[in-house]
């Protein structure tokens, strides 16, 4: 099951990025593939099921059975295809290729649909937009305090539509799913890309914050499939920046002039090596959406420096050849991975 999901993906995305293969290439692809489907089933033989596979269990242990399970006859069925997943006592089955369901405490990635009275309404990948309320994040000044009317009044310089914000799924309401932002690693994300991957390929982890200090970006791991990729930024030194620019501002028309031109042009400038760094991590991060792999910081810190061993430009990294030694390298990877435990 695992080999044919990646070659159904991989069909798909390869026709959406217009990657062809020759002859060569599909059965190099397809040799990797079957090798990485045998390590899998050998490592997770009951991991994965499909319909009306049974799922063995021990009744004695008072388990309970959750989503996309059935009792059947006194067996535990699967009703959807998907990996058997085990919380104490709950057995559910983690559906594949399912669409994004928020869990309290996700760390989430989305972009501002709306500015509404008192929140702000976002997209992140869900079936209906996500509320981000005013009095769920800090304030640009940093004070703890009631909002209001003017705050109200100034949302729109905080967030606008089409920004990108990263925040934390605070749990369900009366009126939708909220987020919340009172942190300072969460709030606005600028220079960089936003991409879309499926949501089961990113795995709930402890930190879905990552500094990669060699190549100077940052990548945050949303668990509802869009990944950020930016220029790093330090939320104290971002924060002074703004602090500056607020001051300037207030100083009204008299103190325009070169230096406003400068501190805006120093604040948005991003140097030529970090962009090229964000766009390789960026397409590193598209080959392995478009080969159906895991996405953790780990496999695409591999996938860059698969690149840069092999002196491989950033608009080759889209080529059928590299999608191709990504793919043998991961089987490299696994097996060797496989051998030391």
């Amino acid at each position: 099951m695992f080999g044919l999901a990646i070659v159904t993906d991989l069909e798909v995305d390869m026709r959406g990025l217009q990657i062809s293969l020759n002859q060569t290439q599909k059965i190099r692809l397809q040799s990797a593939l079957e090798s990485l489907e045998s390590i899998s089933l050998k490592a997770n033989s009951d991991a994965s099921v499909i319909v009306a596979d049974t799922i063995p269990v021990n009744y004695e242990d008072g388990i309970l059975k959750g989503h996309g399970t059935f009792d059947l006859h006194g067996e535990v069925v699967a009703t959807v295809c998907g990996v058997v997943e085990r919380v104490n006592k709950l057995i559910y089955v983690r559906a594949l290729r399912a669409r994004y369901k928020p869990e309290v405490g996700d760390i989430v990635v989305g972009r501002v649909m709306e500015v509404a009275p008192k929140r702000w309404r976002l997209d992140i990948n869900y079936s209906q937009a996500a509320v981000l309320m005013l009095s769920s994040m800090n304030l640009p000044d940093g004070i703890q305090r009631r909002r209001t009317a003017v705050d109200e009044l100034n949302m729109r310089s905080i967030f606008e539509e089409n920004d990108v914000i990263c925040a934390e799924v605070r749990g369900f309401q009366h009126d939708g799913l909220h987020l919340q932002a009172r942190s300072q690693k969460y709030g606005k994300l600028e220079r960089g890309q936003l991409l879309t991957v499926s949501p089961y390929l990113v795995k709930r982890r402890k930190q879905h914050f990552h500094h990669l200090e060699q190549y100077g970006i940052d990548l945050i791991l949303g668990c509802n499939g869009f990944i950020w990729i930016g220029e790093h930024v330090d939320p104290a030194e971002d924060m002074m920046i703004e602090d500056q620019v607020n001051k300037f501002e207030q100083k009204g028309p008299k103190s325009e002039g070169n230096f406003g031109n400068l501190e805006e042009q120093e604040r948005v400038y991003t140097p030529l090596e970090t962009r090229r760094n964000i766009c390789r991590a960026a397409n590193a991060v598209r080959v392995l959406s478009t080969l159906g792999f895991i996405v953790t910081v780990e496999v695409i810190m591999e996938t860059v420096n698969l690149s840069l061993s092999l002196n491989i430009d950033v608009h080759e990294m889209l080529g059928s050849e590299f999608c191709v030694l990504v793919a043998e390298n991961e089987v490299e990877r696994r097996t060797s991975s496989k051998k030391r435990g």
